[in-house]
């Protein structure tokens, strides 16, 4: 009732614990996707060396910048469209 007579309802602590539960599994989820992806398409299985050599080092860099780049794009999407979808009442069984 509170979202009636003044703002959006209060989360509880439970439900406060479960949405940062849930926010750490997604930034996990994301970055093991992240350095999956991105060792895979950078560094080679037969290491040669201990440190990152340059073409390395610059593809790896180039990877993390893309992907960040593509998630956000993605979110932004998702986003715009989750709006949209509100404002034309479909969120509401309409």
């Amino acid at each position: 009732m509170s979202f009636l007579f003044g703002g959006p309802p209060k989360m509880t602590s439970e439900q406060k614990i479960a949405a940062a539960e849930t926010e750490v599994e997604m930034v996990s989820d994301m970055f093991n996707r992240l350095t999956e992806s991105c060792t895979k398409k950078c560094i080679p299985t037969d290491y040669r060396e201990g440190d990152l050599n340059k073409g390395e080092s610059v593809c790896l860099d180039r990877c993390v910048s893309k992907f960040f780049e593509v998630n956000m794009k993605v979110s932004e999407k998702m986003q715009g469209e989750a709006t949209a979808s509100k404002q034309s009442g479909m969120g509401f069984g309409m």
